[in-house]
C-alpha cells in the first residue's frame, strides 16, 4: 500500500482547482461571446442608434461593478450576461457604420475579428503552454490602459484622428498582454474566480476587436 503524501495531493488538488477554474471561464467566455454577438445583431436589425460615449461608460462600470460585487453568487452570472448583451448592444451600430460607410466594410469587420481570434488563440495557448508567471506585467497593463482611456476620451471630446489612432494601437498590445496575464493567471492559481476570469478575457476581447476595426478602417478601408 503506497504511503499517503499530504505535499502531493494538495498540489493535485490546486490543479484540479484550476482546470476547474479554467473550464469555467472558456465555457462562460464562449455563452457570453455569441450572447454579445446576438445583441450586436439584433442592435444592427432594429438600426438601434449608437448610446452614446456617456451612457456606454455609465452602463459598463455600472455593471462591472453589479458583476464584481456579485461574483461570488448566482447573480453574478445574471450581472455577467447583463455586462455582455450591453456591451453587444453598443457594438452593434459601430459595426452597422463600418459596414454602411466602406465598400469594403464586410471585409474589414472579418479581418478584425480574424485578428481578434488568432490574438487570442495566440496569447492563451502561449500562457497555457509556457505556464510561466506575468504577473510581473500588472502594474505596467494597469498603467497603460489608465493612460490609453484617457487618451482616448481625449482623443473624442478634442476631436484628434492622430491621438485616436494611436490609442488604438495601444489598445491592441495592452488587450493582447492582458489576455497573456489573465490566462497566465488562472494556470498559476492566481485567479480563482471564473466570472472575473471572464469579464477580464471578455473586456479583452471587446477593446481588441474595436482597436483592430478603427486601424483597420484608417488604413485599409475603401469608402
Amino acid at each position: 500500500m503506497s504511503a499517503y503524501d499530504p505535499t502531493v495531493a494538495r498540489q493535485r488538488g490546486r490543479e484540479l482547482a484550476t482546470n476547474k477554474v479554467l473550464r469555467n471561464t472558456y465555457l462562460l467566455l464562449s455563452l457570453t461571446l455569441l450572447f454579445s454577438a446576438a445583441t450586436a445583431g439584433v442592435s444592427m436589425a432594429l438600426n438601434l442608434p449608437h448610446p452614446g460615449l456617456i451612457i456606454t461608460l455609465v452602463g459598463y462600470f455600472g455593471l462591472l461593478f453589479a458583476t464584481n460585487y456579485f461574483r461570488n453568487s448566482a447573480l453574478g452570472l445574471v450581472f455577467v450576461f447583463a455586462l455582455t448583451g450591453f456591451m453587444g448592444l453598443t457594438l452593434g451600430p459601430i459595426v452597422d457604420m463600418y459596414l454602411r460607410a466602406y465598400a469594403n466594410g464586410s471585409q474589414l469587420v472579418a479581418t478584425a475579428m480574424g485578428g481578434t481570434g488568432v490574438i487570442f488563440l495566440g496569447m492563451s495557448a502561449y500562457a497555457l503552454q509556457s505556464r510561466r508567471d506575468f504577473s510581473f506585467l500588472g502594474g505596467f497593463l494597469f498603467a497603460g490602459i489608465l493612460v490609453a482611456f484617457f487618451g482616448g476620451l481625449a482623443a473624442v471630446f478634442f476631436d484628434l484622428p492622430a491621438l485616436s489612432l494611436g490609442v488604438s494601437a495601444m489598445f491592441v498590445l495592452l488587450m493582447a498582454g492582458l489576455i497573456l496575464f489573465e490566462t497566465s493567471n488562472i494556470v498559476r492559481g492566481g485567479e480563482t474566480n471564473y466570472i472575473m476570469a471572464t469579464v477580464t478575457l471578455y473586456v479583452a476581447i471587446y477593446n481588441l476587436f474595436l482597436s483592430l476595426l478603427q486601424l483597420l478602417g484608417f488604413f485599409g478601408g475603401e469608402e
